[in-house]
């Protein structure tokens, strides 16, 4: 614990010294929804709380709905007392923030390895995840691949307009790959990228997607999935505000646009054993038919982790690559599991079923789950949509049913825990009828 807490301290004293002129920090942590929460601390309590002070938050942070507000899910928030639960900082992740006005630091923050870790923290479910299956010899190797649309700054009457394309001043309303996108859109993408690396994120590939101002970001494949699910997270949040610096608005919004492609998440994992052996590899590639089994079988239980809101509903099915029943094939984008051409040491599945907007941490460690499970109960996959076009096994397109698909199965509530499942469950359930609290002006049209 003392070489912990003195290679935190020796952190913060080298990022003081490199930055001088920063006086504040943001201490954050993702919450069930996906959105930052967290405190902004004096960078000298800072150096307080890596020598050893207790860092404490409400422990119903974690619980906020889309909108911020507390919902009642069993004893929690309500009749608990709100009470605080101690937080860590999460090493290497203190760095500058270069978006804001004035000069800021930012600095993960977790309750995953404090003495009680909050059940229902995103990145606590993951850790658990990771670490049973580092106790069964098993070491994922995980990428991020993450779309989402550049908007003009100003909305009009509440909805996006697109993006000015900086060269003609025009909007960016024609849908295509064409490579000239980034070109045109280069001041903007190339500092999205440095920003990126400047927090320690791995950025490879930068793709113009086939939406209208819109673009993918791939990042390096990791022997570390927290971290991976972290520059996830990290690059949202850096990505909106250099979009906003240079005059856009950028969103991960899985369907901002009915008639273009949504945005998704698609996540690379492969398995190894301590001796770098891929297993999915093994036994010519029958462990990777048991995962995709497994990942099937639970894919339709965990809807409300992978499409997380009433929009991203909307992405399902609906133009380009977008399934609406869970499936899987080789080199096929029309799958929710897509096993890549690869030789076998880089043999890995690509789930592409979540939506941008999803919550990383939840999407790995469900996915991850589905492998473990497959890996278990080492059962055959259904046909692959190689073989048939029709294969497949129906998933929930609705969140009150997918809830309810979710809260009772036994194979997540094992995995992932079942106090994680039933404040999930409850949290979504919650948020979507928080959502339909509203009349919108379609039904004063159609009905008044």
């Amino acid at each position: 614990m003392k070489s912990h807490s003195s290679a935190l301290l020796a952190e913060v004293r080298s990022f003081r010294q490199n930055h001088p002129d920063v006086r504040y920090v943001d201490l954050i942590a993702l919450d069930i929804p996906g959105h930052f929460y967290g405190k902004r601390y004096p960078v000298e309590m800072l150096e307080k709380v890596a020598a050893g002070s207790p860092l404490k938050l409400p422990q119903n942070a974690v619980l906020l709905g889309v909108q911020g507000g507390l919902f009642k899910i069993g004893d929690y928030c309500f009749n608990d007392g709100d009470p605080d639960a101690n937080r860590r900082l999460v090493p290497g992740t203190l760095k500058p923030v270069s978006w804001e006005s004035q000069p800021l630091g930012q600095m993960l923050i977790t309750s995953d390895g404090t003495e009680a870790p909050i059940e229902f923290e995103p990145r606590e479910v993951l850790a658990k995840v990771l670490e049973r299956l580092h106790h069964k010899g098993i070491h994922p190797v995980v990428a991020f691949e993450l779309e989402f649309y550049l908007f003009d700054k100003k909305l009009a009457g509440g909805l996006p307009q697109f993006a000015r394309d900086p060269l003609s001043d025009d909007a960016d309303d024609q849908p295509n790959l064409h490579i000239e996108r980034l070109s045109r859109f280069s001041e903007v993408l190339d500092d999205m990228a440095q920003t990126a690396k400047d927090q320690g994120i791995d950025i490879t590939v930068i793709t113009a997607e086939l939406g209208p101002g819109q673009f993918e970001i791939n990042f390096g494949h990791l022997d570390d999935g927290l971290r991976a699910a972290d520059w996830a997270a990290l690059f949202s949040r850096s990505t909106r505000g250099v979009a906003l610096k240079h005059g856009y608005r950028a969103s991960f919004m899985a369907k901002p646009y009915l008639q273009y492609p949504g945005s998704g998440m698609h996540v690379h994992v492969s398995l190894y054993d301590s001796a770098g052996n891929n297993l999915l590899a093994a036994h010519q590639q029958q462990p990777l038919r048991h995962a995709v089994a497994g990942c099937l079988e639970l894919l339709p239980h965990c809807m409300p982790i992978f499409s997380p809101n009433h929009n991203a509903f909307r992405r399902l099915g609906g133009t380009v690559n977008a399934a609406t029943r869970a499936s899987w094939g080789f080199e096929d984008r029309d799958a929710c599991v897509r096993i890549p051409d690869s030789d076998p040491r880089n043999l890995r599945i690509e789930h592409r079923l979540a939506s941008a907007d999803a919550n990383p941490y939840l999407v790995l460690a469900a996915i991850l789950a589905g492998l473990e499970h497959g890996l278990e109960t080492q059962r055959e996959p259904f046909a692959p949509l190689n073989e048939d076009r029709n294969s497949g096994a129906d998933f929930p397109l609705e969140m009150l049913d997918a809830v309810r698909a979710m809260r009772h199965q036994p194979v997540l509530r094992d995995k992932l825990g079942a106090e994680f499942v039933d404040v999930y469950c409850e949290n979504k359930r919650q948020d979507h009828l928080a959502f339909q609290q509203e009349i919108h002006a379609r039904e004063y049209r159609w009905f008044l």
